[in-house]
């Protein structure tokens, strides 16, 4: 009887667990669909939001639009406004409609835009362009744009004329760029004024007893401009600390020997203590400079520049940077150093503009006043941005420009387009093809024809 009133209890027991159990799955059942239909809710508001965030507030009136317009798929319509295809997916991004000042243009890396009505730019990046891979035959009607910001090393063919002659508009390294990208590498003036990782003359010249005069850094071994050659017999007239791969003899910490660590803290306060530094281009163009002459203005140490042969139009004051060409072998240059090591007082002429916190270069202060993109600053646009908006201004100028002249009875649409639209079709940069490199078995005579024969091709499919 016992065991039977017991069976009774578990048997009860297994029914209220089993009946609890079924209520607690359907309430979270219940709980998991009302989340699901709120976070369906919510994306549907933030796309629409997303949506209107995108319109443009400011629309030339013969766009005969006074709104972004939507198709019944959502997706932005391209019908009214010039499409910027990129040739090179540098952005990533499949289709945006972007606002530049008063202009739009929608911008996007999708080829299936290639023959549409209203693709009117393309745009390259340099590190990706390929002379065997262009959207050919090209229209008359098509500006081409490039955007480079690294030097000849990273891709020599677009430093060939026939080829940089290919471009309407260009974003480089040269100040005679649309947009020039010359101090890409500078945040701005008050980091060249700052003086927080300055070291004081006197613990620079106590730190002599453990340090060599001179640095270098440099972990890319024998670029084009044979800097390590050069660095190398350099090194048997005067004592160098070299860190990084190139002609190692002393070791970063642990810490900062990833190439990612040379804009630590830690690097910084390491490089700081020295008096000069060898801050030597991996290329020799004009207005071609980089990191290297930088960071030391910024951390109070003397670069021994090698690099830009226009180095002098960009320096903070005319004694801020010791220039090896000026200096006809690396013995005299040696002396040279030795004689600032050994005088304070001629060492100090070299950094008086750093502790005066004056900057008497007036091409400097206009190029980093006038300049429309930012360095590491959230406030202002990157400069793919303002390439981007660049060009789409430039076509927005030619569409303005042809409405303006298509009233005029002598007005020829082939005419027009042949002429260029308004701009040099023509130009090229003159600074950067003069940084053509030597013959080489990466870039032979045979290269050079047959870009230059590639390049009259393409010239000949304008002319179609």
């Amino acid at each position: 009887m016992a065991r039977i009133q017991r069976r009774k209890l578990l048997a009860s027991c297994l029914c209220i667990t089993a009946t609890v159990f079924l209520l607690v799955t359907l309430q979270v059942v219940v709980e998991l669909g009302k989340f699901e239909r709120k976070k369906f809710k919510n994306s549907n508001l933030r796309d629409a939001h997303a949506e209107m965030e995108r319109e443009p507030t400011h629309l030339y009136p013969f766009l005969e639009k006074e709104a972004l317009t939507l198709n019944r798929k959502g997706k932005l319509e391209t019908e009214s406004y010039p499409i910027m295809l990129w040739w090179s997916p540098l952005t990533g991004e499949t289709g945006r409609l972007g606002q530049c000042g008063a202009d739009a243009c929608f911008f996007t890396i999708n080829r299936t835009f290639l023959h549409h009505h209203m693709t009117k730019a393309f745009l390259f990046y340099g590190t990706d362009f390929n002379i065997d891979s262009l959207p050919l035959p090209r229209k008359a009607h098509h500006d081409w744009a490039l955007f480079h910001e690294e030097s000849p090393k990273n891709n020599y063919k677009l430093f060939h004329e026939p080829v940089i002659a290919l471009f309407n508009y260009t974003a480089t390294f040269s100040r005679h760029s649309h947009l020039p990208l010359t101090t890409q590498y500078l945040e701005g003036i008050e980091v060249l004024k700052s003086l927080q990782y300055l070291v004081p003359l006197k613990s620079k010249n106590s730190l002599r007893k453990r340090l060599a005069p001179l640095v270098y850094v440099q972990s890319d071994c024998d670029p084009p401009s044979d800097r390590d050659s050069y660095v190398r017999e350099l090194m048997t007239y005067i004592e160098v600390d070299s860190y990084g791969e190139c002609l190692r003899n002393k070791d970063l910490p642990q810490q900062l020997k990833n190439p990612a660590s040379m804009d630590a803290d830690g690097f910084y306060r390491i490089i700081a203590q020295y008096k000069f530094i060898l801050a030597f281009e991996n290329a020799i163009c004009d207005d071609y400079i980089t990191e290297k002459l930088w960071r030391p203005l910024k951390l109070g140490v003397v670069p021994v520049y090698y690099g830009s042969p226009s180095i002098a139009d960009w320096l903070p004051s005319n004694r801020s940077a010791i220039l090896v060409s000026e200096f006809s072998h690396p013995r005299e240059l040696a002396t040279y150093i030795r004689q600032l090591d050994h005088d304070d007082r001629l060492y100090e002429a070299y950094i008086e503009w750093k502790l005066k916190g004056e900057i008497s270069n007036q091409r400097l202060l206009t190029a980093l006043r006038e300049r429309k993109w930012g360095v590491q600053d959230i406030n202002q646009d990157n400069y793919v941005d303002a390439f981007e908006c660049m060009v789409c201004n430039k076509v927005w100028e030619n569409i303005r420009l042809r409405e303006k002249l298509s009233h005029r009875d002598d007005f020829r649409e082939d005419a027009w387009l042949r002429e260029g639209k308004g701009v040099d079709y023509n130009w090229k940069e003159e600074s950067s093809v003069r940084c053509l490199p030597p013959p080489s078995p990466g870039c032979s005579l045979s290269e050079a024809r047959r870009l230059r024969l590639k390049g009259l091709q393409l010239a000949e499919n304008l002319d179609q």
